[in-house]
Formats: C-alpha cells, sequence, structure tokens
C-alpha cells in the first residue's frame, strides 16, 4: 500500500521567482551595478589594447612644421606631378613628383612609426633596401640573373625591419603607458 505524505498548509514554502539570466536588467540600475559595467568596458578594453600591436594609438602626432600640413601639400604636389609626368611621357616632372611623394611619405610614416602611433615597418625597411638595389644598378648595371640583386637588398631589408619592429615596441609601450595614466584635473 502506498502512503502519501501531505504537508500541513502552514509549512508550505512558496518558491522564490528567479530572474532570467538572458532577460534585460530591471529598469532601474543600481550605481553597483553601474560601477561594474564600468570596471568590465575598461577591462574589455585594455585587453584589446594590450594584444593589438597595428594599428592607430591615441592622437596622430604633431608635424615638426607646427600647424602648417607641409607633409600632406608634399603628397599631394608629388601625386600631381608623378601623374603628369607618366601621361606626358616620363622626364623630369615624373622624377620631381616620385622624389616629392617618397620624401613626404616618408616623413609622415617615419614620424607615425617612431612615435610609436602607427607601423610602417615593411615601408620604412623597403625604402633602404630599394636604394641599395638602385644603387647597384646605377653603378654596376642591370645583372644577367637579376635575382642577384635580393643578395644586397634582402640582408639590408631584414636587418632594418627586426630594428624597426624592435623600435616600435619600445615607442608603442610607451604611448600606451602614456595614454593609459590618467590625468590629474
Amino acid at each position: 500500500m502506498l502512503r502519501r505524505t501531505v504537508a500541513s498548509p502552514k509549512s508550505k514554502r512558496h518558491p522564490r521567482k528567479r530572474r532570467n539570466p538572458g532577460a534585460a536588467p530591471r529598469a532601474v540600475a543600481s550605481s553597483r551595478r553601474l560601477e561594474r559595467e564600468e570596471r568590465q568596458a575598461e577591462a574589455a578594453r585594455e585587453l584589446s589594447r594590450s594584444g593589438r600591436y597595428m594599428g592607430r594609438e591615441g592622437e596622430r602626432p604633431e608635424s615638426p612644421f607646427g600647424g602648417l600640413p607641409i607633409s600632406e601639400i608634399g603628397i599631394l604636389i608629388g601625386t600631381i606631378g608623378l601623374v603628369i609626368g607618366f601621361f606626358s611621357g616620363g622626364g623630369p616632372v615624373l622624377i620631381v613628383g616620385i622624389v616629392i611623394l617618397g620624401l613626404a611619405v616618408l616623413e609622415v610614416t617615419a614620424r607615425e612609426h617612431f612615435t610609436g602611433y602607427r607601423s610602417h615597418t615593411t615601408l620604412l625597411a623597403a625604402l633602404p633596401a630599394v636604394a641599395v638595389e638602385s644603387v647597384i644598378v646605377l653603378l654596376f648595371g642591370v645583372p644577367h640573373q637579376r635575382a642577384l640583386l635580393i643578395v644586397f637588398a634582402l640582408p639590408v631589408f631584414a636587418v632594418l625591419f627586426w630594428w624597426l619592429r624592435r623600435r616600435f615596441a619600445t615607442a608603442r609601450q610607451a604611448r600606451v603607458t602614456r595614454i593609459a595614466r590618467p590625468r590629474a584635473p
């Protein structure tokens, strides 16, 4: 025979209503919850910032020319000279356009790279390697085996790439530390 036990009416427990974890938070947020959310957001920003090596960090570094956009004007003039020289069949306009454009781009990329704002390691390492190749071609002519040009350019590129990457990492660390430091009001 089965016996059922029935609890007395006084001993009935009312179960607590549990909040659905997927439900939206209450309309009035407590200050503790807001503080926790702010801490979590700051931790997420720090985590993403610490793992980021490429890309921009902080404000763009100031130009050495003060408020004048000399490098940007140089890029514009160099591009115009490059296009005009290209469509007119080369000549001095093309060469001057390439030189002006190259110097202006070199200034912007070097400034951004050495201040830790944005990495331009490959471009900055490739420019001297191409210059070495150009000097070899001008002095000795184009070799029969063009792959021989790599023998001289590749070590230059590799050493500069390694050094520039280390230099950027140091500058980036200094920039991130300087940005993360709270400023006094």
